[in-house]
């Protein structure tokens, strides 16, 4: 398959070089970068992937061309929410009417995409808990293996499911632990209650994940925060498959010295994925007659926070 992977952050180039080090050289793989200035220094310097047993520098192809890389059998959208959109519209030429989009955005606000009817090629939608840390552009630390999961919102052709079973057969060759889920909805929202647990509130407290167990104000408001989730996620009828208080609790614990997506956002000062994430809780809590105060408190914190560090950038 000719396999591409849109973003070169930490989880892209995860995922490109878990498939670039396969044995089975038959599969094409390449990042794309909509920043041609970035994809021509990464192209010389080449992308930097370390884990606790291997450390190598690997001559993955960046372009930032879509119109000469052409149509792609499977597209891997590593981009944040709020970017999605404008990268759809970049990613044009490189999907046909066949090409898998796999969508691994955190948040639920993406899942509306499978309801357009403008949109070429096949969307898929993704959940993964593999742990990966940029340390610098092109140079990422796998933090810790996870499971990835992928699977579609609704039904789709035998060719297009065969199709998607041969992709996770090549995840699982790059020992990314996948599988084709039969309730990918489920899955996304069980790790949205994680992410609405955890990622605000270390941004808040500028900590780790691990930490927001020693703070007892933290922990009482995690719990609010997901609770508040859980309602939400029972109003629409979604499958709740663990507890997932103490499932939030429990990935804290296996990630304690890891920094959320939404911290590592805010150290850097870019925008955060408050919206997609707490704010579609907050904002599906109001439709359903829900009162989501914790989750419209951290909003309102990482926002105060967004809008500090764009008035010192601002000449």
């Amino acid at each position: 398959m000719k396999i591409g992977i849109i973003g070169p952050g930490a989880l892209g180039c995860l995922f490109a070089s878990r498939l670039f080090l396969m044995e089975n050289k038959q599969n094409e793989i390449l990042l794309i970068d909509h920043n041609p200035d970035r994809a021509a220094m990464l192209n010389d310097q080449g992308i930097f992937y370390e884990s606790d047993d291997v450390k190598q520098l690997l001559p993955i192809l960046l372009s930032s061309t879509p119109v000469e890389t052409g149509p792609l059998d499977a597209l891997f959208f590593c981009v944040k929410s709020h970017d999605l959109e404008q990268s759809l519209t970049f990613a044009n030429p490189m999907i046909s009417p066949d090409t898998l989009l796999v969508f691994l955005q955190n948040g639920i606000s993406h899942l509306q995409i499978h309801k357009r009817n403008t949109i070429q090629g096949i969307p898929v939608f993704a959940t993964s808990s593999e742990g990966a840390t940029s340390l610098a552009p092109g140079h990422i630390q796998h933090a810790g293996k996870g499971k990835t999961y992928l699977g579609f919102l609704s039904h789709q052709q035998p060719k297009d499911t065969n199709r998607l079973q041969q992709l996770v057969a090549i995840l699982q060759e790059g020992d990314i632990s996948s599988k084709v889920s039969s309730d990918i909805l489920s899955r996304i929202w069980a790790k949205l209650f994680v992410n609405v647990g955890i990622n605000a509130l270390t941004a808040i407290y500028n900590c780790t994940n691990g930490a927001l167990l020693t703070l007892p104000d933290a922990l009482n408001t995690m719990k609010g925060l997901v609770d508040e989730a859980a309602q939400v996620a029972q109003a629409l009828g979604i499958t709740i498959m663990e507890d997932p208080i103490e499932a939030t609790i429990t990935v804290c614990k296996h990630t304690a010295k890891n920094k959320s997506s939404m911290l590592q956002d805010v150290q850097r000062q870019r925008p955060t994925e408050i919206d997609a994430i707490n704010g579609a809780i907050s904002l599906l809590g109001s439709e359903n007659n829900i009162a989501t105060p914790h989750n419209d408190g951290v909003i309102s914190q990482v926002k105060t926070i967004e809008k500090k560090y764009h008035e010192h950038t601002t000449p």
